[in-house]
Formats: C-alpha cells, structure tokens, sequence
C-alpha cells in the first residue's frame, strides 16, 4: 500500500496533529503507532496520543521550536516502517439479543440478513484495537466486514449498560462502563473492560486482536 501523506497542523499553542487521509486502515493505523514510538523519545514532546488514522503530540512551547517539531513529525511519517505486531489475542464471550442487544433486530434488517447470519457473522472477524477513548478502556476496532456497517441510532441513548457490544458506523467495540450512547446495541459481554484496581487497568490496549465468541443467542 502506498504511504499516504500526511496534514500536520497546530492544535493550540502546545500541540501538533500529524492526520492521514481517510479511510482508516490497519496499515496506516500501524504506522501511526511506529511514528508515535519514534515520537516518545524526542526531549520536547510531553506527551504523545495516538488516534484513529491520526497522532497528536504536545510540547512545551518555551522549549520547543514548532516548526522543527512538524518537519520531524513528516519525516518520522516518511521513515517509519509498519509497528511490529505484538498485541495479544483476546476472546470476548457475548450474550447476543434479548434485553442485552435490543438492536440486534434492527442491525439484521438494515443489512438485510437473519439474526442468526449478524451474529455469526459479527463473531467470525478478527479485531484489531485502533486506538482507545471515548471512555477509559473503550477500545475502536478495525475490521468490521462492510456487510455489518450500520449507522449508528439517530436518538442515543442516555444509559448504554456496561458491557454492551455494539455498531457505529464501520466498527465495532464494548461499552467498558454505563454510558450515554448512540452504537447499535448487539449484545452484552460480563467480562470487565476497565477496572482501576488491575494494572494495566484496561483490558484491551493498541495492537490488540480481538475475537468475540457467542456465549447465547436470545430471542
């Protein structure tokens, strides 16, 4: 795949943005983690937040020239080879339907299948995490098959439980706590996503592999 070129512009006085093209591909994505290892060891740089298919780093203005710092970012971009695969391989066991996925339904029509064809379907990928945020540990996952693509609900929800595994859009991901939230609800898994008292607290990290497995389906 050719190296797209990236935009670097300032965000605030105290930050640069290096953002590839769309669409966002584990490729670039992989990329983005090589320059973002690159980055981490450059004196001025505070700190470094990888994103999808974009990187942010920020710097102490007093010390830092800016515009050496994007002229390093375009050249870390150019040299970087693809960031070793070294994430683990994760297995999340869901409860499908029912009251723990009350869009399963709504996802099966919009793609024009069965239930049963969502979910065996939604559980024969192999996610990659692409980044983390939103919410501690929530973890964006790459690798959604174009044929589960679903816009996301057009009235969120104010209280998505946690553990919810759901659609938005081209990914997939789980709810790691009770939130407002606008996925396609498909299941509910019990494992824990985020717990403060477990180091590292996140269950998922960058790089990960992600499968789910089908532990029910309801009605």
């Amino acid at each position: 795949m050719p190296n797209p070129e990236p935009r670097i512009f300032p965000l605030g006085d105290e930050a640069l943005v290096c953002e590839a093209p769309p669409p966002a591909t584990l490729e670039v994505q992989r990329r983005v983690w090589a320059v973002a290892a690159l980055a981490r060891g450059w004196a001025p740089v505070r700190e470094v937040v990888p994103g999808m298919n974009n990187l942010t780093i920020t710097f102490d203005p007093l010390e830092a020239d800016r515009a050496a710092l994007a002229a390093a970012l375009e050249d870390a971009w150019r040299r970087a080879g693809d960031a070793p695969e070294t994430g683990r391989e994760v297995e999340i066991p869901v409860v499908y339907g029912g009251e723990d996925g009350p869009d399963l339904a709504v996802v099966a029509e919009h793609c024009k299948m069965s239930v049963d064809e969502v979910v065996q379907r939604h559980a024969a990928g192999v996610y990659t995490v692409f980044f983390l945020g939103f919410q501690p540990g929530f973890a964006y996952l790459g690798g959604l098959a174009p044929a589960l693509h679903t816009p996301r609900r057009r009235e969120p929800r104010l209280a998505v439980p946690a553990g919810s595994v759901g659609i938005g859009g081209e990914q997939t991901g789980v709810y790691p706590a009770a939130s407002p939230g606008g996925w396609q609800v498909l299941g509910r898994t019990a494992l824990k996503l985020f717990d403060p008292a477990r180091n590292p607290p996140t269950l998922l990290m960058p790089g990960d592999r992600v499968r789910f497995t089908v532990a029910q389906v309801r009605a």
